[in-house]
Formats: C-alpha cells, sequence, structure tokens
C-alpha cells in the first residue's frame, strides 16, 4: 500500500540496536539460520513491492510529513489524508467525532507525538510506544494501531514505521510473536529494528519504512483495518 522508490537505496539514519526482548536472536548458528531465513524472505519481498507499487503512491504522506516538520504537530485534514492514503474506512463514528473536535485540541495531542517521534533520547521502540500513547485519548486512536502508527511515521519518517495486519501477519510467518496487548506498537518497532539488525549485518542498509513496506508485500491482500 505505501511506495517510496527512493527509500530503495537510502542509509537510514535512526539507530540500529542489537538484541531485542522476546524475539530469537544470538550467537549461535541455528539464530544465524533464523537470521538468513528473514533477510531473504524480506530482501524478496522488497524486490517484489518495488515491482508492484507505483513510486508515486507514497506523494501524499511526503508532503504531509514536509507540512508536519514545519508545524511541529498533525492537524484534522492532514489525518483524513492518511486515511485516504491507508484506504481504511471514513464512515465511522469516531471520524464525525475527530472531526467534530476543535483544531487546537487535535493538534496539542499530535505535537506531543511527533515531540516524542524525534526525541534522540529514546530508543526507537520507546520513541513509537510513547509518540503512539500520545495520540490515545483522540477518537478512532484508543485502540488499533493503523492509524495511529501512519501518524507517528509522518512524524518522523526516517525513524519510524507503519503497522497494519498485512505487517502483523508477515511477521508470523517470519516467526515473530506480536500480540494484541496494549503497547503493540512499542513492541512492533522492536522487531522492524531486529529486522534492520539482521539486514544490515547481511550488507542491506535498510530504514525502517522500507522493512515496513516489505513486511506489507508478504502479508498478502489487503483487508479492512
Amino acid at each position: 500500500m505505501r511506495a517510496d522508490a527512493a527509500d530503495r537505496s537510502m542509509t537510514s539514519e535512526s539507530d540500529m540496536p542489537g538484541t531485542v526482548a522476546g524475539t530469537v536472536r544470538g550467537d549461535g548458528s541455528g539464530d544465524r539460520d533464523v537470521d538468513d531465513r528473514r533477510v531473504r524472505a524480506l530482501v524478496a519481498a522488497d524486490m517484489a513491492y518495488t515491482r508492484s507499487v507505483s513510486p508515486a503512491y507514497d506523494d501524499v504522506v511526503r508532503e504531509i510529513s514536509s507540512m508536519v516538520a514545519g508545524t511541529g504537530s498533525v492537524g484534522k485534514l492532514e489525518i483524513a489524508a492518511l486515511i485516504a492514503w491507508k484506504r481504511l474506512r471514513a464512515d465511522t463514528p469516531w471520524m464525525a467525532e475527530l472531526m467534530s473536535l476543535p483544531e487546537a485540541q487535535v493538534r496539542s495531542a499530535t505535537a506531543r507525538a511527533v515531540a516524542a517521534a524525534n526525541d534522540p533520547a529514546k530508543t526507537t521502540s520507546d520513541a513509537a510506544g510513547d509518540a503512539r500513547a500520545a495520540l490515545t485519548g483522540l477518537p478512532g486512536f484508543n485502540t488499533g494501531d493503523a492509524l495511529a502508527s501512519t501518524v507517528c511515521f509522518v512524524a518522523n519518517p526516517q525513524r519510524l514505521a507503519v503497522y497494519d495486519r498485512r505487517a502483523q501477519d508477515a511477521l508470523r510467518q517470519l516467526g515473530f510473536q506480536l500480540d494484541h496487548r496494549p503497547g503493540r506498537y512499542r513492541r512492533y518497532m522492536a522487531i522492524v529494528e531486529e529486522c534492520r539488525t539482521a539486514l544490515g549485518n547481511a550488507g542491506h542498509r535498510w530504514t525502517a519504512r522500507r522493512v515496513d513496506t516489505a513486511l506489507f508485500q508478504m502479508g498478502g491482500p489487503t483487508r479492512p483495518e
């Protein structure tokens, strides 16, 4: 669903941690074999994604990310555009509630998310989790991470990634466990960073975004969020 052909060759500027709690890593040959299989699967999915998705698809998020960098927050207009980009349903009660809030109230919450996403003192997973938590009080952001992660992503596209059900399915295929308890986006980004570490060890310098698009491709046909 999300494309950025230019990102294929970018060197990530975010941190590349090693061991991630709760996932399979280690110094043994068995762990290296697991990493090798994951790297091969991600690289194959990345190639398929690049072939199948127009690089123009991400024009919307690139423009919104640029706006957020200037304003330090995400407004209702940008959220509506992200819903269209993510192909989420907009004919919902929470959407009407969100649009009924004062713009200043929405921007106050999203400004906290933007600040957390860009905090250099936080690890990537903590930045993601804190940014996600800042959005919880907004209608439509209390549960589920598809839209919330997209807002977090445009707050710092060089550091964070987008979550959706296809990514969840892909992680299961790769042998990762990501449950639905609160804090899922934090744990998701920890796994994405582990994937980046394995890819980096194999000579592939990917952004979190590139991992996310490979997971999206691997996860199969889209379903309504």
